[in-house]
């Protein structure tokens, strides 16, 4: 494409605030790490834990999966809390949250004891999952965004990772102690993270919402990358939190209808009664959610020592060993997309990555039915071929479904409903998620182990249908510019006079040039 052809916000941008806008996503997305260590450190802890606990498969499998069902009361709390105290004491709470989980888990005596720790680390994993995409992508300009929003994505790689080098480094403890250390472990980084994100700002689109023009001033100069987007920025802020343009000072009063009623006006307009546009932006957020986990990668990453096993590869080490190049492989490939994304796009990414994902199905899929038709013999060929289509899924995951469903998902809500919206996308990945950790063993014997990975490919084929038919490319645009992509999303009160719109896109660009 020209470079005169591309939006204005992708233009050549000032280092200065890019690294400070880079800084802040760091340590948002790094709530992230949480619920990636868990699915890392699950992997292989439960080798042990169904020894030690002497638990059947069922048992396993719903301990496996329920921290994603848990984390549903998270995802649904976090948007009214971070809507109440603030994006950024949000992520604290949510690393507090975690941290207890973490200790129940690790001083866990008993299954139940482990079930509960895994509830209370569940509902820190919502909350993370839902505010740091949400708080990354209202602090960045629109010309880095999605390259700092992909950064949750990436700590879920690098917490992943983690876990399966925790899971190898503490394997040789005794079977009562090793898997609680690899468990308890995981409260350190929580504490780490809750005092390093008091140093972060609070998100400007947060700071207006309450009426703090002054204090979002500050942040969007530091996160802008000209003094002029930092205007129009905060212009386009103020008209979709509905502050009238000459409206100015330190603290304003924002104009909106009192409790219940403005709750009801966001679920109105997002559920009960949307417009068609909004109701195409609700479908996308929540489709590309829902595709990113029914497509089977928690099946290959927090079942891989099982799918490992099932192709021919024995022994604790060697299968541990194995999946710590999982996660090495997927660390990689996540750190290739985040410099991808906004130079690419997110629709070829997107529609690449879902291609690569359903050949590397189809392929593990046929290695793996090989081998469990020939238990006896050495296949060295179908071996091979699992172990490939594994390292490529999760390749291919990573370069774009991965990192792009947090990035998409958590620019296209308008402003008013984004916190409801996002959690509703939360709470779709991590119930679809539950339902495929919870039930991939009973689904592996019941159709082979093969056969549930084609019917993963048949759903990651539905998948790309529907990317290519329904989500548009977002690159480049601000997040109050989205609007033009999906049609009018203003609500009925905000869309009633076009007048007032043109008059307000008018008075923005008056106030870009005079500040």
């Amino acid at each position: 494409m020209d470079r005169a052809a591309l939006p204005a916000a992708v233009e050549p941008k000032k280092k200065g605030n890019v690294r400070f806008a880079f800084a802040c996503a760091i340590l948002a997305s790094m709530t992230s790490i949480l619920l990636g260590y868990d699915i890392g450190v699950m992997s292989g802890a439960s080798l042990y834990i169904q020894k030690d606990l002497k638990i059947n498969d069922t048992q396993l499998e719903v301990l496996m999966g329920i921290l994603n069902v848990y984390s549903l009361v998270g995802s649904f709390a976090a948007g009214r809390t971070s809507d109440w105290i603030g994006r950024r004491f949000t992520i604290v709470f949510a690393a507090v949250i975690f941290f207890a989980g973490a200790l129940i888990m690790g001083l866990s005596v008993n299954y139940a004891m482990l079930m509960f720790g895994r509830f209370v680390a569940g509902i820190g994993v919502g909350y993370a999952l839902m505010i740091a995409p949400v708080y990354t992508a209202e602090v960045s300009p629109a010309s880095a965004r999605g390259f700092l929003t992909s950064f949750p994505e990436v700590f879920i790689n690098f917490g992943i990772l983690l876990g399966y080098v925790s899971n190898f480094a503490f394997a040789r403890l005794s079977l009562r102690l090793g898997w609680r250390i690899m468990l308890g472990i995981g409260a350190v980084p929580s504490v780490l993270l809750a005092f390093m994100v008091l140093g972060m700002p609070e998100s400007p689109r947060w700071l207006v919402m309450k009426g703090r023009l002054a204090d979002a001033k500050v942040v969007l100069a530091k996160t802008s990358d000209t003094p002029e987007e930092a205007a129009e920025r905060l212009a386009d802020i103020k008209t979709a939190a509905g502050i009238p343009l000459d409206l100015d000072g330190d603290v304003v009063t924002v104009p909106k209808n009192k409790g219940s009623s403005e709750e009801k006006r966001v679920w109105k307009d997002l559920i009960l009664s949307p417009t068609s546009a909004m109701r195409h932006i609700l479908i996308a957020g929540i489709g590309i959610h829902f595709f990113q986990q029914s497509s089977g990668i928690d099946a290959v990453v927090l079942y891989s020592p099982r799918v490992f096993k099932s192709a021919g590869i024995t022994g604790d080490n060697r299968l541990l060993g194995t999946t710590v190049a999982v996660g090495a492989t997927k660390t990689v490939f996540i750190l290739v997309a985040t410099f991808l994304l906004d130079r690419i796009g997110r629709r070829p990414l997107l529609l690449t990555s879902t291609g690569g994902m359903i050949v590397s199905l189809v392929g593990l899929a046929t290695g793996l039915t090989v081998v469990s038709r020939h238990p006896d013999e050495k296949i060295t060929w179908a071996i091979v071929l699992c172990i490939f289509c594994i390292m490529a899924y999760v390749a291919f995951f990573s370069i774009g479904l991965g990192p792009i469903t947090w990035v998409y998902s958590s620019e296209i809500f308008p402003l008013h409903v984004r916190a409801l919206g996002c959690s509703l996308g939360v709470a779709v990945n991590r119930l679809t998620s539950g339902v495929i950790s919870m039930t991939f063993i009973s689904l592996s014997k019941a159709m082979t182990i093969g056969g549930a990975f084609f019917l993963f490919a048949g759903i990651a084929s539905f998948a790309w249908v529907f990317f290519f038919a329904y989500l548009p490319e977002t690159r480049g645009r601000t997040l109050e510019d989205m609007s033009s992509l999906f049609g009018s999303t203003a609500t009925r009160k905000q869309g009633a006079t076009e007048a007032d719109d043109d008059a307000g896109k008018d008075k923005k660009v008056e106030m870009a040039a005079t500040n």
